[in-house]
């Protein structure tokens, strides 16, 4: 499989052309596996570029635990350049296709031969089933309390292709957010997740934010969050509706339209480097009892862009295994290793 590794201020992503008819036949788990930043390529997710009918691509985007994401604002720029370093569309303008509907972005040139992407991230969703919330009404939700046994904070619910919640704090570099940010994440209140954005209020054109994503955890640097909280700020009467987001990993310059209601987001899209991953290669070894040696010989197939013939499959082995941990499928001490 070749792939482009790709970045918005450091949030990275594996790009995967599939316009030539490659299939991966369950990508949640090829996820999992090359963005593992140890024993894979190493990315906060992995991206699909597809042909569309709507569009001039359709992106599929799914985090670096292989859950599959409604949208990314940093992925929707790396994957308007993509489009433009492929030669896929005239212009500067690129429409890109997702879950959560059709964007469109403008690439436009910088300073230092630098290319910027501007995306429009549409109107935001305010109401809590958008969300979804646990929390009663329909209106917007300005100062929903939280408990977790790392303190109580008020959020703002914002959908902005992906649900967030944003939290004020008076000061960052004295916050540990990392516990809070995993609390919230998987908080009652929110069944389905919800990304956290912690923000710090410098000025009122200047916020400076930490973000625990849904299913990637710490990033340095969430487009979607970005717009997310210049939405908050500026509701809660703390921001103008332009001004700049300081992330981990650089700025973006935001924009809530007040004529159109939707935001605008620019910032930087970039090559990190190309390369080719077989895709066997991206399987792990699994320690499984006997009841569960057809599903683990099963889920390693399906890694394959064509599953090969199981009885010239050389890369499976056998071995006995004296001290075994439990079972990757099941409690049951295990009597093989699949390798």
């Amino acid at each position: 499989m070749n792939f482009t590794k790709m970045h918005g201020l450091g949030n990275d992503f594996i790009v995967v052309d599939m316009f030539d008819g490659m299939e991966i036949l369950k990508p949640h788990g090829v996820a999992r596996a090359i963005c593992h930043r140890h024993f894979g390529v190493g990315a906060d997710g992995l991206v699909l570029v597809h042909p569309s009918e709507r569009a001039d691509c359709r992106m599929q985007i799914f985090n670096s635990d292989g859950s599959e994401a409604e949208s990314c604002g940093n992925a929707l720029r790396c994957v308007a350049r993509f489009m433009q370093l492929k030669g896929r569309v005239q212009g500067t303008a690129v429409r890109v296709e997702a879950l959560a509907g059709v964007y469109s972005a403008e690439l436009v040139p910088a300073a230092h031969g630098e290319t910027l992407v501007k995306v429009n991230m549409g109107a935001p969703l305010l109401h809590p089933a958008a969300i979804p919330a646990n929390v009663a009404g329909d209106g917007p939700v300005l100062d929903l309390s939280i408990s977790t046994p790392h303190g109580d904070f008020s959020g703002v619910l914002i959908n902005s292709g992906v649900p967030h919640v944003v939290i004020f704090v008076p000061d960052l570099a004295a916050f540990d957010f990392v516990p809070a940010g995993q609390a919230i994440e998987k908080h009652p209140l929110f069944p389905a997740g919800i990304n956290v954005d912690f923000v710090q209020v410098i000025s009122r054109d200047y916020l400076k934010v930490l973000v625990w994503e849904r299913g990637a955890g710490a990033t340095l640097a969430c487009g979607t969050g970005a717009a997310a909280v210049a939405v908050a700020a500026n509701l809660t009467g703390r921001a103008d509706r332009r001004l700049t987001v300081e992330l981990p990993g650089g700025e973006l310059y935001m924009e809530w339209d007040e004529k159109t209601g939707h935001v605008y987001m620019t910032g930087p899209a970039a090559v990190a480097f190309t390369g080719h991953v077989p895709l066997a290669m991206l399987v792990k070894s699994y320690v499984v009892c006997p009841d569960h040696l057809d599903e683990a010989i099963e889920e390693f197939l399906d890694a394959f862009e064509s599953p090969p013939d199981i009885h010239r499959l050389k890369d499976i082995t056998f071995t006995e295994w004296t001290a075994p941990p439990a079972c990757h499928f099941c409690s049951r001490a295990p009597e093989f290793l699949v390798v």
